[in-house]
């Protein structure tokens, strides 16, 4: 018994160890993304940017991540989640040293771009590498703390950019390689995943794997019985496209897109701007920014809870209608002006709830849902396509924000997003089912019987 206490115990350390090791990523992601929103102030006014050139710097990083989560699924497939996951925090390294030392924005931009290809490879890769390790019953709050590293990298960036306000953008870009030199020592001493090790045919080295991250060894034959059972061979990108794979992709991907068309990075990137335009100072703006992270860390905290307590789905549907609400009062304060003395306080909380319920909803599940639906057999090349989806909806926001706000007025842009946050509770609604609590051999075949959205009422045809 004391024996079967100490595996337990050592095992479930293990795969913490895993996860929070991995979700290091997430911190880099969060941190080189949100540090722009500070240092586009220095940046703007020492190259005196115009609103096209602000806009290119700020989504020069979007555009690496699109092409590097692409480029990523391929490269888990053949060279394993681990060794993926390392490559990413050598690119981190890399991106870092060039923006850092950057005496010009096109090669700031370059820098940023080689980021965005190390972020793009991580948002693919650390949600399936995790997902693949954890057991059923912790997989969503395990995933989740990649999104949780998200969050507190992008509060760390918040919080640099105030209390280094008066220093260089250099050296808050240069802060961004510690992490990553972190990351790149950590994974060396990490398990490869079990299921990538399945897959490959691996199945001995799979079972030492298993052995060492479950409670016991006969718990650790089972998963391994089931995995061999559930998967086939590696699948083409063509299998993606098949009638049985068709609504965990509409699910996955619809969730990405809407994660990022409900507008929560133009105000993670944007909200300094925004606020200085309206009004207030560098100062308060900067401030306001810091709030938003410490509201968005609070709803992740929650998020991790929810996922595996209430579920996916219903998480989804509490706080998707919030965060509408939240937008209506937001725009009606930039449309009406009342954007100072206690107006202004009206628009920061409207701000800081949007944040919250936004971050607490789409963007906890959003990594989770991808990384959970999936057959094996092509789940890095379909996280490839949620991560895409995401990036892609992304670089669509961060070129068009400024823009936006320019030609409607930061009401009228914080109406359409409240419009688009309606569209995603219905689309929730209707496509995206609950995983909780279910292994990923269950859920995948739950597609391949047809069964994948019984739950909320709709069957599709059989494989």
């Amino acid at each position: 018994m004391d024996k079967s206490v100490q595996v337990s115990g050592s095992s479930s350390h293990l795969v913490n160890l895993v996860a929070v090791v991995a979700a290091m990523g997430g911190l880099l992601f969060g941190y080189d993304t949100g540090i722009i929103s500070a240092a586009l102030l220095q940046i703007t006014k020492e190259f005196q940017l115009s609103t096209a050139v602000q806009e290119i710097v700020t989504a020069s990083i979007v555009a690496g991540a699109l092409a590097g989560c692409v480029c990523a699924g391929p490269l888990s497939d053949l060279n394993g989640r681990r060794r993926t996951v390392m490559l990413a925090a050598a690119v981190f390294i890399g991106g870092t040293i060039i923006a850092a030392s950057a005496q010009a924005i096109w090669l700031l931009t370059i820098g940023r771009f080689v980021l965005g290809l190390a972020i793009g490879a991580s948002t693919q890769i650390v949600p399936i590498y995790i997902a693949e390790i954890a057991p059923a019953a912790r997989r969503g709050r395990l995933v989740v703390l990649f999104q949780l590293a998200i969050i507190f990298g992008l509060l760390l960036s918040f919080v640099v950019g105030f209390v280094l306000r008066g220093a260089s953008w250099h050296i808050l870009f240069a802060i961004g390689v510690v992490p990553a030199i972190v990351l790149w020592i950590g994974m060396l001493f990490l398990p490869n995943s079990p299921r990538w090790m399945a897959l490959k045919g691996r199945v001995e080295e799979a079972r030492k794997i298993l052995y060492r991250i479950r409670p016991s060894h006969g718990a650790a034959d089972r998963e391994l019985a089931e995995i061999i059972a559930a998967h086939d061979a590696q699948a083409p990108w063509s299998e993606l496209a098949k009638p049985w794979v068709r609504p965990a992709l509409i699910a996955s991907v619809g969730v990405a897109l809407l994660c990022q068309l409900t507008g929560i990075n133009a105000v993670l990137y944007y909200a300094p701007t925004i606020f200085a335009g309206v009004g207030f100072g560098e100062s308060s703006a900067l401030l306001t920014s810091v709030a938003i992270g410490v509201s968005m860390m609070v709803a992740t905290v929650f998020g991790m809870w929810a996922v595996d307590a209430v579920g996916r789905r219903t998480l989804l549907l509490w706080m998707t209608p919030l965060a509408v609400i939240s937008l209506i009062v937001l725009g009606g304060m930039f449309t009406l002006g009342y954007t100072h003395g206690v107006g202004a306080w009206i628009t920061a909380a409207a701000i800081v709830c949007y944040s919250m319920f936004n971050v607490g909803s789409l963007s906890v599940a959003v990594w989770l849902v991808g990384s959970e639906v999936y057959p094996l057999s092509c789940r890095g090349k379909g996280m490839s396509l949620v991560a895409a989806g995401h990036w892609g909806a992304d670089l669509l926001i961060s070129l068009t924000t400024l823009s936006l706000v320019q030609m409607l007025g930061a009401g009228g842009t914080f109406w359409i997003f409240g419009l688009i946050n309606a569209g995603a509770f219905f689309f929730v609604l209707k496509y995206v089912p609950e995983t909780k609590g279910r292994s990923l051999e269950e859920i995948e075949s739950s597609l391949k019987q047809g069964r994948f959205l019984e739950n909320i009422g709709v069957v599709h045809a059989n494989r």
